[in-house]
């Protein structure tokens, strides 16, 4: 149920970046900037229903002297739900064969075993069933990437909510103290839920039931 528009890359491939070492490891700062805008149209709008985040699939790969390249690490992230700045570390891994042969092959030849599916690194899109088995699958962790994640979110749903808050926070800005303003932010929404509560119950009692208590009082 997510889509993108049709104009925008939804795959790309960083520049080659030379590592340096800081303590023990050897880290590449690629500073590589994507920009990435999805759309969400909620089809079942059944509490049980809960939409699947997309899921960002990367490869690393190294490239050395003689211009053989390496798989170095598979990983996936799944795209934070809630919006604004966000730093993950994703640890990678990769496929590896047995016997010392394939490890020498991979260092004076280069190449290694690849995945044919990137979604492989997590639940494959051609996967159907309700368990998924990697037995006989061998693998070997290799370092990290670090992403550096700005979400910015919009939702017709906010609206109301985004303007009822903007009302009750320039009340709040004029009263003044962080403890006051939580504490009376919390009083004016509890009154506003209590107040649209009584609203509704207030229609949908009957006419004749609403005239007779009147007049009783």
């Amino acid at each position: 149920e997510w889509s993108s528009p049709a104009f925008q890359q939804v795959s790309g491939v960083t520049q080659t970046c030379a590592t340096k070492t800081v303590g023990w490891d050897n880290v590449a700062y690629f500073c590589y900037p994507f920009t990435l805008e999805m759309f969400f149209t909620q089809g079942d709008e059944s509490e049980d229903s809960l939409p699947q985040w997309p899921v960002l699939y990367f490869e690393v790969l190294s490239l050395d002297f003689w211009q053989r390249y390496r798989v170095e690490g598979y990983g996936s992230l799944v795209l934070p739900v809630s919006p604004g700045l966000h730093m993950l570390t994703i640890p990678t891994w990769r496929p590896v064969e047995l016997g010392t042969v394939a490890e020498l092959r991979r260092f004076f030849i280069g190449g290694s075993p690849e995945l044919e599916d990137i979604t492989y690194a997590r639940i494959p899109s051609t996967f159907k069933g309700e368990r998924l088995s990697r037995f006989g699958f061998r693998t070997e962790t290799t370092g990290s990437v670090t992403f550096r994640l700005y979400c910015l979110q919009q939702s017709r749903a906010f609206l109301e909510t985004s303007a009822l808050r903007q009302r009750m926070q320039s009340v709040l800005d004029r009263l003044g103290g962080f403890s006051q303003q939580s504490s009376v932010y919390n009083v004016l929404e509890a009154f506003q839920k209590a107040r649209r509560r009584m609203q509704e119950a207030r229609e949908s009692l009957p006419r004749d039931l609403i005239g007779t208590s009147v007049s009783t009082v």
